[in-house]
């Protein structure tokens, strides 16, 4: 008995630690294809368009990501995952990488035994609510219902800080951003709470936008970020470094427009390492000396990205604030690529 226990136990863990150990970048290209994990439809984030082609913020690090390893942006198969179901996919092996703005936190980060890449934008979360209800603080919402996802950080978020404030509310729970949608366009609930770009987001996709307001109050630090299983650490850094080579590129002045010629040769040392014309990192992380060329074409650095899908000239409307790069007062940088 106790050896069959025994047994049964080491096997247990040897099956564990080999998946854990499964190497991703040979599932990868044997596939032929990377399978992203994102959000069921966000506009300016995730969200396919009447043909099914899919586009976003979180799209491109995809896309990204697949043009590094395979050579090609469009190599991708986006899996639509809710808050609910996301870490369950990613854990199970249905998607290679989580890009569906979720926030790093100790428990997913251990417990849940997720592997975070780099932080791609750094939010924090808000409230929507009508315009003509007159409120314009979320000091005002005393008493509210509140829609809310499940599944999500908000949930805590939103009791601990109406604890703090002690004020009471009335939670309604959604399971998807659409959903949340539909129930406050509905007047089922007061406001909506989720992270300000969500909102901003959930506002830009309404028939009227104007009627609704995102209220001043950010309740809480949500660094949103690419993720993967843990135990696989060749895979983390490809996925950790392309974002970095993307926001690395914004700093150093490297642009989809003259990629090419920087591509030959500069004097800069630390933008010929990151481009592959001096030494060899890719070949570090198990790609081509080009790795970093292909993503950051797929579409442009971290700062063309975040212009052409949520930023200011977008419906969206985010400005840059700390998403900015460090030397403009932001919190965005890439390590050394050295």
């Amino acid at each position: 008995m106790k050896k069959s226990v025994f047994f049964g136990a080491l096997t247990a863990a040897t099956l564990t630690a080999g998946l854990a150990g499964a190497a991703t970048l040979d599932d990868v290209k044997s596939r032929g294809e990377l399978i992203c994990g994102v959000n069921t439809g966000l506009v300016g984030f995730a969200a396919p368009d009447a043909n099914g082609n899919w586009s976003g913020f979180d799209v491109a690090v995809c896309q990204a990501v697949a043009a590094a390893v395979l050579g090609d942006p469009s190599k991708v198969k986006y899996v639509p995952t809710s808050g609910q179901t996301r870490f369950t996919a990613l854990g199970s092996g249905e998607v290679d990488l989580l890009a569906r703005n979720t926030t790093w936190t100790f428990s997913r980060d251990t417990d849940l035994k997720l592997q975070f890449t780099a932080t791609n934008y750094y939010d924090g979360q808000g409230f929507m609510v009508r315009k003509d209800s007159g409120v314009t603080s979320a000091k005002e919402l005393d008493g509210a219902s509140i829609c809310i996802q499940t599944g999500t950080t908000t949930e805590l978020n939103l009791a601990d800080y109406f604890k703090a404030n002690n004020m009471s509310y009335q939670p309604i729970t959604v399971d998807s951003n659409a959903e949340g949608e539909q129930q406050f366009l509905a007047g089922a609930c007061d406001a909506y709470t989720t992270d300000a770009s969500g909102l901003a987001a959930t506002r830009a996709a309404f028939a009227n936008p104007t009627d609704y307001v995102i209220l001043p109050e950010i309740i809480s630090k949500e660094p949103l970020a690419p993720a993967v299983r843990q135990g696989d650490d060749q895979w983390t850094d490809i996925v950790r470094w392309t974002v970095f080579a993307l926001i690395g590129a914004e700093e150093y002045g490297v642009t989809s427009a003259n990629i090419d010629e920087l591509a030959k040769g500069t004097d800069n040392p630390e933008v010929n390492r990151l481009l592959g014309t001096e030494g060899d990192l890719g070949a570090m992380i198990g790609l081509d000396k080009d790795w970093a060329v292909k993503a950051i074409k797929a579409n442009g650095n971290y700062g063309e990205i975040f212009a052409a899908t949520i930023g200011e000239q977008t419906p969206i409307g985010l400005a840059r604030g700390l998403n900015a790069q460090w030397t403009q007062g932001g919190l965005m940088y890439a390590p050394p690529f050295r």
